[in-house]
């Protein structure tokens, strides 16, 4: 298997991120080769959904706080230097792709739920990345609890 020299890790916070980041540290030469990136979705995205509801509400800033913070506590756990951690405010894919060429990444690896059909035409984070990008991707299958 190929070494890369540089990785960029989407993390989900809430999927089983613990096994991406294990598998981007197996193809690197070292840790300090691996970015890890959350993408905060802007609160105007999810306004809509919100509507009516009783929700707590934060501002885009604390999102990008709370989620730097969050970053920084795994990047630790799994000795990544934490000048590596990028946390970033838009489209998911679109971001995880602008850091890859920015960081001159030559793999992405990104946590997949493996579905097919109509599941995958609503939408797939995985799937938008893997298209229009450069580097090659590994996409790590999750299961579903």
């Amino acid at each position: 298997m190929n070494i890369y020299k540089k990785i960029v890790v989407a993390i989900d916070f809430n999927a089983e991120y613990e096994n991406v980041v294990q598998r981007a540290i197996a193809v690197c030469q070292s840790t300090e080769d691996v970015n890890l990136v959350y993408v905060c979705m802007p609160i105007v995205y999810l306004q809509p959904l919100l509507y009516g509801g009783e929700y707590d509400v934060t501002t885009d800033s604390e999102n990008l706080s709370n989620a730097k913070e969050s970053l920084e506590e795994i990047a630790q756990k799994f000795g990544i230097n934490k000048e590596n951690v990028y946390v970033k405010l838009g489209d998911v894919s679109d971001e995880i792709k602008c850091l890859a060429n920015d960081c001159k990444a030559d793999l992405i690896v990104i946590g997949t739920h493996g579905r097919s059909g109509i599941k995958m035409l609503l939408g797939s984070t995985a799937n938008a990345v893997l298209h229009g990008v450069k580097q090659d991707v590994l996409a790590v299958r999750m299961h579903d609890n």
